[in-house]
């Protein structure tokens, strides 16, 4: 099943894969939710969303990188983003999956509280602000994209996932 826009999808969904028109994607974003809030990632690097499974972890890594998972095969490195962001704990429940991306042409999971659905959120939509982070730094935060009288938070997974600590992590599944 292909998620489609203005579409819920849900955790009862074990695997979602996605199939990119180059055409279609350049304003669609994943949105899911941490806690009360909404944030999204650009659909072009989701390659699918699974259920959670059973996480090994990883000694020696920040707390919010909880370990990686054997995916038909293939080891991935997982974060919890809701603590790469300082949020409080929670526990996992049916809701909460993987949204598994291609960064920097290498997989990673993101573990979030549970999917939404997939907006068009044209350019003009975005505010572009939120680009530059503490001490001119990139920041997390690509923008905050506007859907009528609702915001999400449009986060930049290469920024994301760019850290030391996460490239241990993928090094350590793999070896």
């Amino acid at each position: 099943m292909t998620p489609q826009p203005g579409t819920q999808a849900s955790a009862a969904q074990t695997v979602v894969t996605v199939n990119h028109d180059v055409d279609t994607i350049a304003d669609m974003y994943l949105t899911f939710d941490l806690g009360e809030e909404e944030y999204g990632v650009n659909i072009a690097g989701v390659t699918e969303i699974v259920g959670l499974q059973r996480i090994m972890p990883i000694p020696d890594m920040p707390r919010y990188l909880r370990g990686v998972i054997n995916l038909r095969g293939k080891v991935i490195p997982l974060m919890d983003v809701r603590l790469r962001f300082d949020m409080a704990e929670r526990a996992y429940d049916e809701r909460t999956v993987i949204i598994v991306m291609e960064v920097d042409e290498a997989p990673v999971g993101l573990i979030v509280d549970g999917v939404r659905e997939v907006r068009d959120i044209p350019p003009g939509q975005i505010d572009q602000r939120g680009q530059m982070g503490r001490n001119g730094s990139r920041s997390v935060i690509a923008g905050i994209g506007r859907v009528g009288d609702r915001v999400a938070v449009i986060l930049d997974p290469s920024v994301l996932v760019s850290d030391d600590d996460f490239a241990s992590a993928r090094d350590a599944g793999t070896a």
